[in-house]
Parts: C-alpha cells; sequence; structure tokens
C-alpha cells in the first residue's frame, strides 16, 4: 500500500496496540530483566520509558520539519538524548508509561491523519537515519519499536527462536 498520511497514521495506532499488548503481557519479573548493558543498563521498563520519550521526541521533530526546520541538528548525540530521557522518566509507574505512550502515539497518528501527501515528502534530518521524507521518518516511529520488542523477546527467552529467525 502508498505511503498515505490515512495509512500511517492507521499503521501507527495499529502497531502502537501491539505495543500496548506486548508491555502488558509482561510478568512483573520480566519488567526488570536487563535488555542493554551499553551506557546505562535498561531493564524492560527502561525500553517502555524510552518508547514514550522517543515518541514524544519525534512527535516534535515531525512537527518542526513541517514548519519549516531542517531536523535534528548535524552534532546531536542521540545516546546522550536517550540516556538523560529515559533517566528523567525513572520514578514514573510502568502502568504511567503505557498511559503516556498511549497518549504520545495517539497524539501522533492525529498529527499524521492531518497532513497531506506533499507532506509526507518534506525531509528533515532524523538522528539515526540522517536526511529523510517525513514518510520514511513517520514509519521508523513504529519500526523502532518493533526492534526493541525483538531485543526484549530474546533477553525474556534467550533460547526461543522468533518471527526474525
Amino acid at each position: 500500500m502508498p505511503d498515505t498520511p490515512a495509512h500511517l497514521s492507521e499503521r501507527m495506532l495499529s502497531e502502537g496496540h501491539k505495543t500496548l499488548e506486548f508491555f502488558r503481557n509482561m510478568t512483573p519479573e520480566q519488567w526488570g530483566v536487563t535488555i542493554y548493558t551499553e551506557g546505562t543498563e535498561w531493564a524492560v521498563r527502561d525500553v517502555l520509558a524510552h518508547f514514550v520519550s522517543a515518541e514524544s521526541g519525534m512527535t516534535r521533530l515531525v512537527e518542526s520539519i513541517l514548519a519549516g526546520g531542517t531536523g535534528t541538528p548535524d552534532d546531536f548525540d542521540l545516546n546522550a538524548y536517550n540516556e538523560r530521557k529515559v533517566a528523567g522518566l525513572k520514578g514514573v509507574s510502568s502502568e504511567e508509561l503505557l498511559v503516556q505512550f498511549t497518549a504520545m502515539r495517539e497524539k501522533s497518528a492525529a498529527l499524521v491523519r492531518r497532513l497531506s501527501s506533499e507532506d509526507l515528502a518534506r525531509t528533515g534530518r532524523h538522528p539515526w537515519l540522517g536526511v529523510a521524507t517525513l514518510a520514511d521518518i513517520l514509519k521508523m516511529m513504529y519500526r523502532h519499536n518493533q526492534i526493541h520488542q525483538r531485543d526484549i523477546r530474546k533477553s525474556i527467552n534467550p533460547g526461543e527462536r522468533n518471527e526474525d529467525g
């Protein structure tokens, strides 16, 4: 299906629901499983906090590009940003993070629904993709979560094969 605002918005919402379901199925023990050890260690709960901060940041990035901005600065330190934002959410419960993620994803999808096809072709610098179209930046918003969820599955069930093989 072609990249249209309606399609991308619906995909963001459906993938957001999958993300919520994924986290709601976590057992209390799984929330504390360490997923990443580079820099500050991140457990499952920290990855959810990362989703909240990334969703907020990406929505601001899209709004900035729509307003004529060029996107993320060339010298932007993505790792430092992520560390700082996740640390800032340390005291927020997992349940509240799920509420915040839901609200942010709904806001993002609503923004996308209001876009035109011409808007989707605009370009700006994404902190990981480099210069990309808004359509690609928007797709990365849900693909990003899929990648991290795959990493969580691998850490929680290390001997289990997943859909990636």
